[in-house]
């Protein structure tokens, strides 16, 4: 009698111990783990990119070709929107909608289709970018209007 009491024992704590979420549960939990395990880009990552598309803005704005002033614009932005999704502990964070007003000037210029206030409104978000660098203890970190285009394999005049 004593093997039978053990085996329904084991198999009675077995029961209770047992994981009762569904397999959709397990699934997005694994989903879940899977993502927190995933690479995330850094900071200096996300800038070294926006860095490259304010250098292509800059040509395109600078050769009237607002298509792809308009494409470069975007590119920031979706940029500074992941910056602040996949960084959310760095403190720098909370200063990310300094760069807003600025964009919003770069959108205005591109759409006035106006070279003039793009010049302007892009020394507004060069400066921006440096006053941003500069509250958040990362002035050694200076941007500038370009003065070479950042790839030769590009045109940036509208064709």
């Amino acid at each position: 009698m004593k093997p039978i009491a053990l085996l329904l024992f084991v198999l009675l704590a077995t029961a209770c111990t047992q994981n009762n979420s569904s397999p959709q549960q397990a699934q997005t939990t694994a989903v879940q783990q899977k993502e927190v395990e995933a690479y995330h880009p850094g900071i200096g990552e996300f800038m070294a990119s926006i860095q490259m598309h304010h250098a292509k803005l800059w040509f395109a704005g600078d050769a009237g070709n607002w298509p792809l002033a308009e494409f470069e614009a975007g590119e920031i932005k979706e940029l500074f929107e992941d910056v602040g999704k996949y960084n959310t502990d760095r403190p720098e964070i909370s200063k990310l909608p300094l760069i807003e007003p600025a964009l919003d000037s770069i959108d205005n210029a591109i759409r006035a289709k106006n070279v003039q206030l793009f010049k302007s409104s892009f020394t507004l978000l060069t400066n921006t970018c440096n006053d941003c660098h500069r509250a958040t203890k990362f002035e050694f970190n200076v941007i500038k209007i370009p003065d070479a285009p950042p790839v030769t394999n590009q045109v940036f005049t509208p064709q």
